[in-house]
């Protein structure tokens, strides 16, 4: 029994032993230094890692999209007034493929209050330079000339010549020498008859390929336009996006972005013609007047007019925007004279009657009256100012 009671005194003061050890320890861990306060313990647990819930992703507003200009919707053609021609109206004829079906309805409405503009439609579509078969222009305008007809030719053809010609592959140099020979028989039976030419520049297409070959047939009719002392009208930059490729819009006369060109990609539209008739109208304008046909002006004022320097050697004005001067030629010249070049323009204009050098001595004697007029070459008894003013 005693023996029991030992082994059970033993086993109670070994828990009693643990307790005052554990309770010994967490009051030696209740009690921290400020260091360890601020700076923590060594020995302290890691604390568990916090769970941190993934947050959801925010919707990002979609970017803004790049300013575009502004397309207005073109305004609708007004009618053209009936205003009868009078009886020697200049007598336009718009002759081509379908490209002058819509140039001639545009020239109709830019002169339709004009009584001294006659404007005449003679567009075949679907014809051209190489299908003789289909439509003979050559044949076609020799008979317009024995019918005096018209006044000047305004052409615009050529959406319809990329094809054979005489079995040769369009654009090969067979075909090319082929197809000059026949636009030079068309220019020069105008240029025979003195009949006034104005061809209207291929302008940028939407198809590349088809592009790239109207520009190299616009380079022959250019050419040979030039060869023939006719106008020539550019389409081509002037109707080129701002990335320099085909754009189907640009700004019109007012500056609006409009639809300059028709949904094939080829023809222009109602806006698109009416730009390009503006420009016919410079072509076609009075000779040396700065007044077109159409009525609209181009003064230029001359600050020299009517001074000694007036007759001096000047170049050409190059205001207005920096107008080429292929374009302010036909504005400057004489009404009813001769058609000139650009370089023209360069020429000395005729010295004034009245105009004469410097004589030395002018320059020496002042006028009387004048602040400087104080002596020089008088006589010791003119008196300089004898009123006392």
């Amino acid at each position: 029994m005693s023996v029991f009671r030992a082994c059970v005194r033993a086993i109670v003061l070994v828990l009693l032993s643990g307790v005052l050890v554990s309770s010994a320890t967490a009051q030696e861990r209740t009690t921290r230094t400020l260091f360890e306060v601020l700076f923590g313990r060594d020995d302290e647990p890691t604390p568990p890692p916090a769970v941190v819930q993934p947050q959801q992703p925010r919707p990002q507003p979609a970017p803004a999209p790049a300013p575009q200009p502004s397309r207005r919707p073109a305004p609708q053609p007004a009618a053209a007034p009936d205003v009868e021609n009078s009886e020697n109206a200049r007598r336009v004829m718009v002759m081509g493929d379908s490209l002058a079906v819509d140039l001639a309805r545009a020239l109709e409405r830019l002169y339709s209050d004009n009584p001294e503009i006659a404007v005449i439609e003679n567009a075949v579509g679907s014809s051209g330079f190489v299908r003789d078969d289909f439509f003979d222009w050559n044949e076609a305008i020799e008979d317009e000339i024995v019918a005096d007809s018209f006044d000047v030719a305004v052409v615009a053809i050529g959406i319809n010549d990329r094809q054979a010609l005489n079995g040769a592959e369009a654009l090969s140099d067979p075909w090319r020498s082929a197809y000059r020979e026949r636009l030079d028989a068309f220019l020069g039976d105008l240029s025979a008859a003195d009949k006034e030419i104005v061809w209207i520049e291929l302008p940028p297409m939407e198809q590349p390929s088809y592009g790239a070959a109207m520009a190299q047939i616009s380079s022959i009719h250019k050419a040979a336009v030039g060869a023939a002392g006719g106008e020539w009208v550019e389409t081509y930059d002037r109707y080129l996006g701002e990335n320099g490729g085909y754009s189907a819009d640009g700004p019109d006369l007012n500056g609006n972005i409009v639809a300059m060109r028709k949904g094939d990609g080829i023809h222009f539209s109602a806006a698109g013609a009416d730009k390009v008739a503006f420009y016919i109208d410079r072509a076609l304008a009075t000779e040396g007047s700065r007044v077109s046909l159409s009525g609209s002006t181009s003064e230029v004022s001359d600050l020299l007019a009517g001074t000694d320097a007036a007759g001096m050697l000047r170049p050409p004005f190059q205001g207005l925007e920096q107008m080429r001067l292929v374009d302010m030629a036909s504005l400057v010249q004489d009404l009813g004279g001769t058609a000139q070049r650009a370089g023209d323009l360069v020429v000395a204009r005729t010295p004034m009657a009245d105009a004469r050098g410097f004589a030395l001595e002018d320059m020496l004697q002042a006028p009387a009256g004048r602040v400087d007029a104080f002596g020089l070459g008088r006589a010791a008894g003119d008196v300089e100012n004898p009123t006392g003013r």
